[in-house]
């Protein structure tokens, strides 16, 4: 059921649980709210790379049975040339070697030509 999970881990700096209103979440079994949780630390930790170039990074959805997941980059990464590249040789080869159960990475990359990023940011002209 979307956004149903228990037990989730809590954002460090504000003590707040993260909003899983925008999640899709499906899946059963003795281990999906571990995954879930392992998962939601996962992204917290791969995020501020992310960020550090301007852009984010959002978790979509999460099938624990089927072990799919889908993310989306936003922000200056709608405007990278590399864009691609994070979300593949990055974020998808983080995932799948940190969490034997994830089976595919699904991601897209919100498309904003005006944002402008730092760092490891090239733009797509």
């Amino acid at each position: 059921m979307a956004g149903e999970c228990c037990k989730v881990p809590m954002d460090s700096t504000t003590d707040i649980a993260p909003d899983l209103s925008a999640i899709t979440i499906e899946g059963s079994g003795p281990d999906h709210q571990r995954r879930v949780r392992d998962l939601l630390e996962l992204i917290d930790v791969v995020r501020p790379a992310v960020e550090a170039d301007g852009g984010t990074l959002h978790l979509r959805a999460v099938d624990t049975n089927s072990g799919e997941v889908t993310v989306e980059l936003a922000g200056a990464c709608g405007s990278c040339a590399v864009a691609s590249l994070t979300l593949e040789g990055g974020i998808t080869r983080i995932m799948r070697q940190r969490l034997d159960w994830v089976t595919a990475v699904h991601g897209k990359v919100e498309d904003d030509p005006t944002a402008t990023g730092v760092g490891g940011w090239t733009p797509r002209n």
